[in-house]
């Protein structure tokens, strides 16, 4: 399984708002740091506002922060509310499902099981467990600037 971009730019926007929750934090600065397209980025975090994952503060000084602490936000959850299907088959979609084998194989047993497995491992990591002393993430270099979290 492969995540989307979207959803990829939703886990980085959420790590580094987690890494930055002492301040605002600028689309353009989450966009420069990994290279993104800011109107690409404006998207997943317009997004991310409307299902009060993010606060969004608008104006001259605006910026952007979590709405939650990171160890109560969910990764299961939020693989979920971005990724667009789980169908890892045509054969899980019955409309479109052509598939000669369909009613005998157990390849879609197989693929749902090894989908429920995966959102499984998801939903037992929040952001918390992402960007924990563990991980070296809580430090980030941001053309030059140490970005360090305290």
């Amino acid at each position: 399984m492969r995540l989307t971009a979207y959803t990829d730019y939703t886990l980085r926007t959420l790590i580094y708002l987690a890494i930055h929750r002492d301040r605002l934090v600028t689309i353009q600065e989450i966009a420069e740091l990994h290279n993104i397209s800011k109107n690409h980025l404006t998207k997943v975090v317009h997004q991310l506002g409307l299902s009060n994952m993010v606060d969004t503060i608008r104006g001259r000084n605006g910026g952007l922060r979590l709405h939650s602490a990171p160890v109560d936000i969910n990764i299961g959850e939020v693989v979920r509310n971005t990724e667009t299907d789980f169908y890892m088959a045509e054969c899980f979609d019955k409309a479109s499902n052509t598939c000669a084998y369909a009613p005998a194989c157990h390849l879609k047993k197989v693929l749902n099981d090894a989908t429920h497995a995966y959102l499984d491992v998801l939903d037992h990591v929040t952001l918390e467990d992402l960007i924990g002393k563990k991980t070296g993430i809580t430090k980030i270099h941001f053309h030059g600037a140490d970005l360090t979290q305290d």
